[in-house]
């Protein structure tokens, strides 16, 4: 007798049952992956208004950065402001804080980052599309174009150009992915469509 399900077959012969089950259907691709890698790297960033992250990818779908914005190493960010407006700009973060893209570049685990892809949140400024060119970075996958009619990212997306570097907008499958850490320790656990998982004896 064989019972089938969406998501599995069962055989049973007598005293014994063969089940094969078969993968999910739900799990994340690369892109949703490398996005998310780069939305979760933003959670260390201390920065009050803008928390943005970074992920750098080689062709074999192997992270070799990651990076997020926050105040250079050695630099108590205790000592230094935060502030997106201030009469003196030397009271803002702006001439202080490192982007992203510029720590997922420093924080690489490879040789270089030539050849690679880089997964962030907001389309990188003037200043991160120079480090960009300089490394060697192939395409730039951002989420967000928040900032386009600025003089910064007009100019980005001019040395982009000029550098043959590539850039394209992340377009998600889904709004949000949640991260439970109790979903290990489920024992009964269920596949997202209703079938509970069926076990051999």
């Amino acid at each position: 007798m064989d019972v089938k399900g969406k998501d599995e077959i069962v055989q049973l012969n007598g005293n014994h049952s063969e089940c094969l089950t078969k993968k999910r259907q739900d799990y994340l691709e690369w892109p949703e992956y490398f996005m998310a890698v780069a939305f979760l790297s933003a959670q260390r960033s201390k920065d009050p208004n803008s928390q943005v992250g970074a992920c750098i990818v080689n062709q074999e779908n192997k992270i070799v950065g990651i990076g997020y914005n926050g105040m250079p190493n050695g630099c108590d960010d205790d000592l230094l402001p935060w502030s997106r407006s201030a009469d003196n700009k030397l009271d803002t973060k702006y001439p202080y804080v490192c982007h992203a893209e510029l720590n997922a570049i420093m924080n690489k685990n490879s040789a270089d980052v030539k050849g690679c892809s880089i997964y962030v949140a907001l389309f990188p400024c003037n200043e991160c599309a120079k480090l960009i060119i300089q490394a060697g970075i192939k395409d730039v996958i951002y989420l967000s174009d928040k900032y386009h009619d600025t003089p910064e990212m007009t100019a980005s997306r001019r040395l982009l150009n000029l550098a043959g570097v590539t850039y394209k907008q992340f377009k998600p499958k889904q709004g949000r992915i949640v991260i439970d850490f109790n979903s290990i320790n489920h024992s009964d656990l269920k596949s997202t469509n209703g079938f509970a998982n069926v076990q051999s004896p």
